[in-house]
Order: structure tokens, then C-alpha cells, then sequence
């Protein structure tokens, strides 16, 4: 019996080890994102002036996949698919625009972009686009952005990958895909709620432009200093 729990005890270390290393320290995804729309300033934007998605120009697939830089870009961007027009799919609900939390998470705010079977989310520092898009898979592959600790001048973040699938009006995120369900977000009247995986349960009010403490991110995490 002895033996046994040892054994047991030295798998579970292992699987703890390997799931570490590949948060922290595997290769980040390369950068897909285009450069113009990171480098632009997306705060002087009116976000109650929606894009029509009349199809006429181009479509999700023809724009690269946006993703976070590093861990965390240092100021609000421009949005990722201003140029996409192409209609929402069945099963969708319309949640573009700009948010900000007045219940939960109170004072969050997150930007919402659509277009076909495409979703961005830009908040706090992090760049999250599911679906389909021009230069990588239909999960987002990126960073959480809550830096753990420091090691030289290097900050270390963990990965996070999850799929962004409509249920009946509903977006819900999958763990790499094919895991568990850890975020929703869904119209509820005028409001967009945003249920997270810590159990909190955030309503949005739609607002036009970004507030001024808004355009560049707070750093997140414990932030330890190794060396």
C-alpha cells in the first residue's frame, strides 16, 4: 500500500511539473495579430457606431488572427476586424460594442467584436479571437496576462486556449476546445452578462467611448521577482 501512494504521489508530481512548465514556460504563440492594429489607438473610437455586416466587404477568414502581445498589450488597439462585414450565423446574438461592468466585477470593461462565426474580446491587456481567421486555428491561443513571477527582465504569464462556440444565443469558451465550459457571456434585456469561471457573474451597460483609466491595462498577478 505503502508503494503505491509513493507511486501515486510521484505521477501526481510529474503531471504538476509538466502542467507548470507548459503554462509558464512553454514557446508563446507566435504573434499573428496585425501590427497596424496593435500599434493604433483604439480609444478615440465612438463604439456606439457599429459596422454593418452586410457582407460586402471582406469576410472572418480573410483577416489574421489577433492574439495578446507578451503579456499584455501596453495600450488600448484598434479593433481587429474593422474591415469584416460578414453577417452573424445562425444561432449568434449580436453583443458588439463596448462594456462596463456595474454589477460583479464593477468597472471591468471589455470590447466585443463580431463578425461571421468570429469573436474578439479586448480587455484588461489581453487579445482573446476565436474562430475562423487568415493565420492560425479557430481557438484562441494567447496568454491570461496575470504575470505569476519575473525572472531577469522576462515576465512570465500562462497560456490559455479555449474554443468560442454559439448556444442558443449564448458564447460559451471551452478549455482548449473540447473542455469544460469556464466562460459565458449572453444579452440579458439591454445588458450583457458575463459569467466567469471563479463563479462571479458580471452585468454590462453599453458605453461609447473608453474611459481615460482604461487605455493603459493595470498590471495583474503577484508579479514575484526571482532574480
Amino acid at each position: 500500500m505503502k508503494k503505491i501512494i509513493i507511486r501515486l504521489f510521484m505521477v501526481l508530481s510529474v503531471l504538476l511539473v509538466a502542467a507548470f512548465w507548459q503554462l509558464y514556460f512553454s514557446a508563446r504563440p507566435p504573434l499573428t495579430i496585425d501590427p497596424v492594429t496593435l500599434s493604433g489607438d483604439g480609444s478615440a473610437l465612438n463604439y456606439c457606431e457599429l459596422p454593418q455586416l452586410g457582407g460586402l466587404g471582406k469576410r472572418a477568414v480573410d483577416i489574421p488572427k489577433g492574439n495578446t502581445p507578451g503579456c499584455g498589450y501596453d495600450h488600448f488597439p484598434m479593433p481587429v476586424l474593422t474591415q469584416c462585414t460578414e453577417p452573424l450565423p445562425m444561432g449568434a446574438d449580436d453583443i458588439r460594442g463596448l462594456w462596463i461592468g456595474v454589477t460583479g466585477k464593477v468597472g471591468h470593461v471589455e470590447r466585443v467584436e463580431q463578425c461571421g462565426a468570429r469573436t474578439v474580446i479586448t480587455s484588461s491587456g489581453l487579445i482573446h479571437d476565436g474562430g475562423p481567421n487568415l493565420t492560425a486555428g479557430e481557438n484562441s491561443n494567447d496568454t491570461e496576462g496575470s504575470v505569476l513571477f519575473v525572472l531577469g527582465d522576462k515576465e512570465y504569464c500562462n497560456r490559455t486556449s479555449a474554443s468560442m462556440t454559439w448556444n442558443n444565443k449564448v458564447l460559451e469558451f471551452n478549455v482548449f476546445g473540447f473542455g469544460p465550459i469556464v466562460v459565458k457571456r449572453y444579452m440579458e434585456g439591454q445588458q450583457l452578462v458575463w459569467e466567469y469561471v471563479d463563479g462571479s457573474t458580471t452585468y454590462m451597460d453599453r458605453i461609447c467611448t473608453l474611459p481615460a483609466d482604461k487605455k493603459i491595462p493595470i498590471d495583474r498577478g503577484p508579479r514575484y521577482k526571482i532574480f
